[in-house]
């Protein structure tokens, strides 16, 4: 009963929002239309702001993947984390989440290739994706874009806050797929 009533709501959650935004703007007197086209046009504006940010973070990403320094670093650490319980197949996707969404996701395709969608490894990869952020790609990109200049206090948050999902991800992976 529950699943029928969430799948109509999910139905026509966009449809009606897509609708009823439209209609209460209108009912305020919002030139609605053109309300949308001056976002759009900020929008856009605020995309040719951040462009040059995006580039220098996908740059670096594709050096350090490329170089082999993740991989590098999974050998070094590897042994320590696993002795506490954490897959050292995810490592390279726990490192690499903070800086690319982009090149976490295809370590996340590669891990569930080779693991398998339903393996422990596969289901920990897109818990670990789903609950950590891409937080030096937002600093980056956001912050440059805004020209927000300390970030210190946005740093030390974002990376604590993926080290709590990240391991969250493992506790609750291992309470309910082990």
């Amino acid at each position: 009963m529950i699943q029928h009533i969430i799948g109509g709501i999910s139905v026509w959650a966009i449809p009606v929002f897509l609708l009823a935004i439209p209609v209460y703007g209108a009912v305020k007197g919002v030139k609605v239309y053109e309300s949308f086209v001056e976002g759009a046009k900020g929008g856009f504006q605020m995309a040719i702001r951040i462009i040059p940010y995006l580039v220098a973070i996908l740059v670096a990403v594709g050096m350090l993947r490329g170089a082999g320094g993740i991989d590098l670093l999974s050998r070094w650490i590897g042994p320590v984390l696993q002795r506490v319980g954490f897959p050292v197949e995810i490592l390279p996707l726990a490192i690499l989440r903070p800086l690319s969404g982009s090149g976490s996701l295809g370590i996340v395709t590669e891990l569930v290739q080779v693991h398998g969608p339903d393996s422990f490894i596969g289901r920990l990869a897109a818990s670990a994706y789903g609950s950590t952020e891409t937080t030096f790609y937002v600093l980056a990109v956001y912050f440059g874009a805004v020209g927000i200049k300390k970030a210190r206090h946005a740093v030390i948050s974002g990376l604590v806050a993926d080290i709590v999902s990240l391991v969250a991800a493992i506790i609750v992976c291992r309470l309910v797929f082990l």
